[in-house]
Parts: structure tokens; sequence; C-alpha cells
């Protein structure tokens, strides 16, 4: 088995058989956290929480397509013009 894994919780959308399929089929190992332990996977959770709260619950959308979009321009903000106090100042991406 390949040393390439996704850490995942055990909700319905990452037990599903096509998403096992497809991680088999691409050697790629599951590994689940245990149910009830948010913790195991505090990066993504953390990550979840910001963008829940951050963008998502700020605003209605009339379609998939608006959220595509809007998701996409605040990943950007977020990653290339957003200062991070751990980078002196520089967003996530532009520390280089």
């Amino acid at each position: 088995m390949s040393d390439v894994a996704i850490r995942c919780d055990n909700g319905p959308e990452l037990i599903s058989h096509e998403f096992v399929k497809w991680a088999n089929k691409n050697d790629i190992r599951i590994e689940y956290i245990q149910p009830g332990n948010p913790q195991q996977n505090g990066y993504v959770e953390r990550f979840n929480k910001t963008v829940r709260y951050g963008s998502l619950s700020k605003k209605l959308f009339d379609s998939l397509e608006e959220i595509s979009d809007y998701a996409t321009k605040w990943l950007w903000r977020y990653n290339y013009e957003r200062p991070h106090k751990a980078n002196n100042g520089f967003p996530p991406l532009k520390t280089a």
C-alpha cells in the first residue's frame, strides 16, 4: 500500500463505495478518525470552521456556480492576499 493517505471523518460523503473504490484504484490509504473525535483531524476542522463562519454563513447563494465563484475568490484572498502574523504579515503563499 502507498504512503499516501487521506485522513477524514466518518461522514456519509467519505465512506461511500465510490470514494473507497477511487482511493483503492489510486493506491491511496484512507485513515478514518475515531467517531466523535474531530480533534484528530484538527487542521481540516479548523479550515472548515474558517470557511463556514468567515464566508459561507454571511451570504445567501442562488446557484452552485455562484458558490463556486465565491469560494474560488475567497480561497485566492485567503492564500495570496490575507496577512498572516506567523509570516511577518505576508499571506501564506507569498512567503518566499
